[in-house]
């Protein structure tokens, strides 16, 4: 090929001496014309019939080759072929110099196939993305560190045949560099086995609420890669942590309460201890016109009758009656029961603790049966303005550091 080239420029003119570079530099340049011509011509056609199939299908992840350039890419060994095949011609006599020609042709060939493969896990895992399966099973990490092998054997291929060494002589190579490879890739090794146990112990799901007060963290898993996790916080800022810590440390998954359709209210109110006391029989024929007491009075007055029967009622504190702030609790438990957005099978509880010194706590324990923030915000704050407005009818106070019950306060303003 290059005589005859020599041949063909020699009526040009061209001295002797220069004869054999000008040819050299022709063949050279007319190789690099084709292979652009080859380049232009696959990846126009390529990329033409790929584009018209996947207009033609239904499927999604045809468009998903096409959106990760895999078959862009795959179009690139073809010009690498070109002078891979030609690299002898212009170097007829230099053989070392056509024989790294090939090695670098080899080695662009390697890279490109790399990038193949790469498009091609992304396309796995964005298709993998899209089913319902990838929020209980992330592999965003798998696919990280199936990327990380994939380069590290092709760096290695690509050694072994620019060097024209045995892979194994390479790798032995990198046994001796075990600790360095452990301390670079310390946490890429611990994200990885993280994500195994994340995985297989369903502990975080992508779009899980968690909360991990170390970190000053609190909402919505928005990433799960192999070294971090990424949550968007309620104040729309951007948590990045490790994902070992994941499994290193604790944290906290709303997922369960997200799942079971209810979210708990517990919170606490403290009555004035100075304002309970036992109702009188007025009291007790006002609250039985009470839809919500109505039941209960009747039972309760009927349990005390046959209580009382043989004992001298005529000292209040003989027997048993009725008090302000059991008729209170009585209330509120039939309030919440009949409540449309309270949880019907959860725990409901109105409950009396421990006397403090700022009062006597009454805590309510139920669930909201709609676990949405701010529509459970809604109804928390419904709940106890209800409360608040309540007990000063069953002349109780409510207990407040500036010193005075809502009961005081009440008759203050009467006067």
């Amino acid at each position: 090929m290059l005589q005859t080239i020599q041949d063909y420029i020699k009526e040009w003119g061209i001295p002797p001496h220069l004869l054999e570079l000008v040819s050299t530099v022709a063949l050279i340049v007319g190789i690099v014309i084709l292979s652009i011509i080859v380049n232009y011509t696959v990846k126009r056609s390529l990329l033409r019939l790929v584009r018209n199939l996947t207009k033609k299908t239904s499927i999604t992840w045809d468009d998903l080759l096409v959106k990760n350039n895999v078959f862009g890419r795959l179009a690139q060994l073809a010009p690498a072929f070109i002078i891979y095949t030609c690299s002898h011609l212009p170097f007829p006599n230099e053989p070392i110099i056509a024989d790294w020609v090939k090695r670098l042709a080899i080695a662009y060939m390697i890279t490109t196939a790399i990038l193949v493969f790469d498009g091609l896990v992304n396309t796995a895992l964005q298709a993998y993305e899209k089913t319902p399966l990838s929020l209980k099973r992330p592999l965003k990490s798998y696919a990280q560190v199936m990327k990380i092998l994939l380069y590290l054997i092709g760096g290695v291929l690509i050694l072994t045949t620019l060097m024209q060494r045995s892979p194994v002589a390479i790798l032995s190579g990198f046994g001796a560099m075990t600790a360095i490879i452990m301390l670079v890739f310390k946490d890429s090794i611990l994200g990885f086995v993280a994500g195994i146990q994340i995985a297989a112990n369903d502990m975080v799901r992508k779009g899980d609420w968690i909360e991990m007060t170390q970190y000053h963290t609190d909402g919505d898993v928005i990433d799960i890669s192999l070294n971090t996790v990424k949550i968007q916080n309620w104040d729309k800022t951007i948590s990045t942590i490790p994902t070992y810590k994941l499994v290193s440390e604790s944290f906290r998954n709303w997922r369960g309460m997200s799942e079971s359709g209810g979210r708990r209210i517990k919170r606490s109110f403290y009555i004035d201890i100075s304002t309970v006391r036992f109702l009188t029989d007025e009291e007790i024929a006002r609250f039985e016109k009470v839809p919500l007491l109505k039941e209960y009075l009747s039972t309760k007055k009927q349990e005390l009758t046959e209580h009382n029967q043989s004992t001298d009622m005529s000292d209040p504190i003989n027997g048993r009656r009725l008090t302000n702030l059991g008729t209170l609790r009585a209330y509120l438990k039939s309030y919440l029961k009949a409540h449309p957005k309270i949880h019907d099978n959860m725990t409901q509880l109105v409950r009396q603790l421990a006397p403090t010194d700022i009062g006597v706590p009454i805590e309510i324990y139920v669930f909201s049966n709609d676990p949405v923030w701010a529509n459970y915000e809604d109804l928390l704050g419904d709940i106890f303005d209800h409360v608040l407005a309540t007990v000063p009818e069953f002349d109780l106070g409510i207990f407040q550091r500036s010193g005075s019950s809502n009961r005081q306060i009440r008759a203050n303003l009467t006067d």
